[in-house]
């Protein structure tokens, strides 16, 4: 942990799940960042701490401390306040340990699924690139010394080449923009949500991020009915994790159904927040009185389907990728290779 830079999901669940441990074996919140301070190997991890045992030595309530280290997600510190205030503490704080670790699992699914992709690409890009500025001029060098021009398809690879290297400053600029746009589209919030809007255009994408905000969704549900909060208090607090503006549209239109006295788990399904055999779940789950039992194995089992998903995407992208690469190097080496061996024939 370092001192004031917001936490990775994995360093949060980290830390949940250490105070949960701490907690569950009967010693106190003050007690046991006391052990986590003398601990740490990392010398602002321990700054940290340190910072947030004095706060509670001074409040008293663990609430305090963690929103004092501004470090801590929203989500986390408004679940820590109501774990405080129910007596559940240890159990929100295993509960959130599951949920940052869902979380992180998630962003390196579709990280993965995006850092592959365009890898492929670019290495595309770098094999075309050179062959085109680099050795197409050599093999243009062979035929005039054979009293031959380039001509078709050749000539033209030769002369895009040639435009590609005299302004290659241009290029060089172009992609410094490309750089900072995909930047921009996969760092800032106001970018991510340009791309979720462009994604929806394409029902591939549309089901990924419908099922990764279910899943977000869901898993704060299971969070908020676990600490005691009812199902409006729960669809609010538990809808702030999810970005997606389609899916906030939904959930306020089931908050509405809920002030009208509909059932929740109808209200899911008329809403179709869940859909198919998870909004049956839903439904027994409501029925039986295990509602967040349930929430929990949906949010379980919409990661494993995005996985899947985004695995089968990654795996039938490899040898398309390929098969792409290999035709555009083909092609630009026949268009000179089969002229220039049908010059030597004659020779």
């Amino acid at each position: 942990m370092s001192n004031k830079t917001p936490l990775s999901n994995l360093e949060t669940a980290a830390f949940c799940n250490q105070m949960a441990m701490i907690l569950k074996s009967g010693i106190s919140s003050l007690e046991g960042l006391g052990i986590l301070e003398e601990d740490s190997q990392n010398e602002s991890e321990r700054t940290l701490l340190a910072l947030m045992k004095e706060k509670m030595e001074e409040t008293g309530f663990f609430y305090e401390a963690v929103s004092e280290a501004s470090v801590f997600p929203d989500y986390m510190l408004h679940m820590v306040k109501l774990g405080e205030e129910t007596g559940t503490l240890d159990e929100v704080m295993e509960s959130l340990s599951t949920h940052y670790t869902r979380e992180d699992n998630l962003a390196q699914t579709i990280k993965s699924a995006l850092t592959y992709p365009l890898i492929m690409i670019l290495m595309m890009l770098a094999v075309i690139l050179i062959l085109i500025t680099k050795v197409m001029p050599i093999f243009n060098q062979v035929f005039s010394q054979l009293g031959q021009e380039m001509s078709g398809f050749s000539k033209g690879i030769l002369k895009a080449g040639e435009g590609l290297s005299r302004y290659a400053s241009v290029f060089i600029i172009i992609a410094a923009v490309f750089v900072v746009l995909v930047f921009y589209l996969t760092r800032t919030k106001g970018g991510k949500a340009l791309l979720l809007k462009a994604g929806y255009h394409f029902s591939f994408a549309r089901n990924i991020y419908e099922k990764t905000a279910a899943c977000r969704f869901a898993d704060g549900m299971a969070l908020t009915l676990r600490s005691g909060m009812s199902p409006e208090q729960g669809i609010h607090l538990a809808g702030n994790l999810v970005e997606n503006e389609h899916f906030q549209k939904k959930l306020a239109e089931c908050q509405l159904k809920l002030d009208e006295g509909m059932d929740l788990s109808d209200a899911f399904r008329e809403t179709h927040i869940f859909t198919g055999v998870y909004a049956r779940m839903a439904s027994i789950a409501g029925k039986a009185g295990v509602m967040d039992e349930v929430m929990s194995q949906i949010a379980a089992e919409y990661e494993d389907d995005v996985d899947t998903q985004i695995t089968g995407l990654i795996a039938g992208l490899e040898p398309t990728l390929v098969i792409i690469l290999s035709v555009i190097v083909g092609a630009i080496l026949f268009s000179v290779m089969l002229p220039l061996l049908g010059i030597m024939a004659g020779l």
